[in-house]
């Protein structure tokens, strides 16, 4: 019986560990959707102002901006969201994302 309850026992702090490894993952891409919507939307200010509306949101988000690039107006955006997984340690989650007008995604077989 014992032996039996320290099965279950693993089983649940294993389940635990990948839901909060796959809500990090989650972080990451959605920090990363809505960094890059921000810098779209500043994009007429130039990369130095796009890419800080891109930080203040990824940070908002608790996760970092590695890169952020502004080709016309389509930005794009990487971000490292990181959490403390208890006995795995400190892990992070990477996500990418671009945003811009439609009109910039014609006929470029954008995403």
């Amino acid at each position: 019986m014992l032996g039996l309850s320290a099965v279950l026992v693993l089983a649940v702090v294993a389940a635990v560990l990948v839901g909060s490894a796959i809500t990090l993952r989650h972080r990451a891409a959605a920090a990363a959707d809505l960094a890059a919507l921000a810098a779209a939307g500043r994009a007429l200010d130039g990369q130095a102002a796009a890419c800080a509306a891109a930080t203040q949101v990824a940070v908002g988000m608790k996760a970092r901006v590695d890169a952020c690039t502004l080709t016309g107006l389509v930005a794009e955006v990487w971000v490292t969201a990181a959490a403390d997984l208890g006995l795995v340690g400190r892990v992070g989650a990477q996500a990418a994302a671009r945003a811009g007008p439609v009109s910039e995604w014609v006929g470029t077989g954008g995403d």
